[in-house]
């Protein structure tokens, strides 16, 4: 199955599609058959389901970064999705994977953590 996302004001994602790959042989296939079933001159961009962070979960190659939701951003410079910003302003923008990141790393132990925006650290999470 092949999935597309509709861009609206700001190129934000507003809605989404699946459309079978019989119909979706190439992205514009896709793009005309939905614009044809809904009567419409919309702009949709197709992405991938298996894509996070410009990784294939299942091998393949990636597209355009991330598997795009109601809320993502397309960037038309970097082809790729990007989630919307997180309430945290200190995370910015992987440039390699269009995520955003916290300054600090996740810890890697057997702990759910929490991140703490006034002390710029992941806290345990005891909840």
């Amino acid at each position: 199955m092949a999935h597309f996302v509709k861009l609206g004001k700001g190129n934000i994602v507003v809605q989404g599609i699946v459309v079978h790959n019989n119909v979706a042989t190439t992205e514009q296939a896709g793009v005309d058959f939905i614009n044809n079933l809904y009567g419409t001159n919309d702009i949709w961009k197709q992405t991938s389901y298996n894509t996070v962070g410009g990784v294939h979960l299942k091998g393949g190659t990636p597209f355009r970064k991330n598997f795009a939701g109601v809320g993502y951003t397309y960037d038309q410079t970097r082809d790729a999705f990007i989630p919307p910003r997180t309430i945290y302003n200190s995370w910015t923008l992987n440039e390699e994977t269009c995520r955003w990141e916290a300054p600090v790393a996740y810890p890697n132990d057997e702990n759910d953590y929490k991140w703490n925006e006034s002390t710029q650290q992941w806290d345990v999470d005891n909840s």
